[in-house]
C-alpha cells in the first residue's frame, strides 16, 4: 500500500501576508536544492546517548517541576517560590517587557517559531487529545499574516497540522526532521515559490518503525504508558505512570534502544524520545527555515522562538550563538535555558501575539498613513 503525504489545503485567494518577500535566493526549486545539499554536506552523526537506569530515573523526575520529595511541603513550597522569583529575574516575563522585545526588532522583519505541546496547548494525560482552542489558533493566523510563522513539534508533521489546520504555516514536526511549507506562497509573491520539504532522517524511517513495534510490545504491561510513533521520532509518554514503575520503564526503553546505536535516547518533559543519531534538532530546523526564507546571514531579520520543554532549547541557544533574535520558555517553574525571556502557560502566549499582532497592525497603519 503506497503512503499518501500531507497535502495542505490552498490558502485563500482573498489571503493576504503583509510580511516582505524573501529574497530571490530562497525561491524556486534550484535554490531550494542547494540549501538542502548544504544541510546535508553538513550533516554529522552523533553517538548513542542511552543512560543508565538510575540516571533516567532522576532525570524523570527533573521532567516533573512539581515533584515534592517527602519533607517539609510548607518549606519546599516557600523556597521553589523564592527560587523562581529569582529565576524571573534574569528571564522577564516577555509581557512586562514587551516594549523591550518589540524594540528590538525596529528595522527587521519578524519570524515567528512556535512550539506546540505546552506552548500552543495545554499539556495533557492523552497526547491525542492535545487540542488547541479555536482562539489560539485564530492568534496563531492573525501572527502568520503579519510574520512568517513555523510550528517546530517533536510530534509527526501530519498530526501537528491535524491539530492547527492553518495551511499558510511551516510546519517541522519530529524535532525538525520533516519540514514543508504552505503549499501556496503569499498573493503578492512575483516569482512561484515552491513548498519548502526537507527529511534528513529518511534513512532512519524502517528502523523507528522496528523500534516503535519493540517499544510498544515491551512496555504494554506497564499501566499508563503511552508509545507515540512520530514518523522520524518515536515518544514515550510516562505522565500517567506512577513513579514507583518509572525504574522499570526506564530499563526497558533503555535495553530496547541500545540494540539499535544509530538511535539516541533523551528526555523532554514527562517523555522519552527515541530519535535518529544525527546531529539535527530543533535548533538546526530553525537554521534551515531561516535560510529557506531568505534570511541567512541577514542583519534584518528577529527571530522569535517560544517553546517550553527541553527539546526547545536546542532553537535557544541557536538564537544565542547567532547573537541575534529571541527565545522565550514557557513555564511556571524555575528551569535552566538558554531563553531570554519567558511565559507562565499557553494563555500568556496567545496574549503576546495579539499584542504582537495589534502593534504590528497599528505600526502597518501608521506608515500608510504617513505615505498619503
Amino acid at each position: 500500500m503506497t503512503k499518501k503525504s500531507l497535502v495542505m489545503p490552498e490558502i485563500s485567494p482573498n489571503s493576504s501576508l503583509p510580511y516582505p518577500l524573501p529574497r530571490p535566493a530562497s525561491v524556486g526549486a534550484t535554490a531550494s536544492f542547494a540549501i538542502k545539499k548544504r544541510f546535508l554536506t553538513h550533516l554529522e552523526v552523533g553517538t548513542n546517548l542511552v543512560s543508565i537506569p538510575n540516571a533516567l530515573v532522576e532525570s524523570m523526575q527533573a521532567s516533573s517541576p512539581t515533584h515534592i520529595k517527602a519533607g517539609n511541603a510548607a518549606a519546599t513550597s516557600l523556597y521553589a517560590g523564592d527560587c523562581y522569583n529569582a529565576w524571573l529575574a534574569k528571564h522577564p516575563s516577555a509581557l512586562d517587557l514587551f516594549e523591550e522585545i518589540v524594540a528590538a526588532s525596529k528595522g527587521k522583519q519578524i519570524v515567528m517559531f512556535l512550539d506546540y505541546d505546552g506552548t500552543l496547548s495545554p499539556i495533557v494525560d492523552d497526547p491525542d487529545r492535545a487540542f488547541m482552542s479555536d482562539a489560539m489558533r485564530g492568534a496563531v493566523r492573525d501572527a502568520a499574516r503579519y510574520f512568517p510563522t513555523a510550528i517546530v513539534s517533536g510530534r509527526c508533521r501530519d498530526k501537528v497540522y491535524d491539530f492547527v489546520r492553518l495551511a499558510e504555516l511551516y510546519y517541522a514536526g519530529s524535532h525538525g526532521m520533516d519540514i514543508k511549507g504552505p503549499v501556496k506562497g503569499p498573493k503578492h509573491t512575483k516569482t512561484k515559490a515552491k513548498p519548502v520539504l526537507f527529511q534528513p532522517a529518511s534513512e532512519f524511517l524502517p528502523m523507528i518503525s522496528e523500534v516503535f513495534n519493540a517499544l510498544s510490545e515491551r512496555t504494554r504491561s506497564t499501566p499508563g504508558v503511552i508509545v507515540e510513533n512520530n514518523k522520524f521520532c518515536i515518544s514515550v509518554h510516562f505522565r500517567c505512570v506512577e513513579e514507583k514503575r518509572w525504574s522499570s520503564l526506564a530499563e526497558e526503553v533503555g535495553s530496547i534502544v541500545k540494540e539499535y546505536p544509530k538511535l539516541t535516547l533523551t528526555q523532554g518533559r514527562k517523555v522519552f524520545e527515541v530519535r535518529p543519531t544525527i546531529k539535527w534538532d530543533k535548533g538546526k530546523a530553525l537554521e534551515f527555515l531561516l535560510e529557506s526564507l531568505g534570511f541567512a546571514d541577514c542583519e534584518n531579520v528577529l527571530p522569535v522562538y517560544i517553546g517550553d520543554d527541553r527539546t526547545d532549547e536546542d532553537a535557544f541557544k541557536v538564537l544565542r550563538e547567532r547573537g541575534q533574535g529571541i527565545g522565550i520558555l514557557v513555564s511556571k517553574f524555575a528551569k535552566e535555558t538558554s531563553a531570554s525571556y519567558s511565559l507562565q502557560e499557553p494563555t500568556e502566549v496567545m496574549d503576546f501575539l495579539h499584542r504582537l499582532v495589534g502593534w504590528k497592525r497599528q505600526k502597518t497603519l501608521k506608515n500608510k498613513v504617513i505615505r498619503k
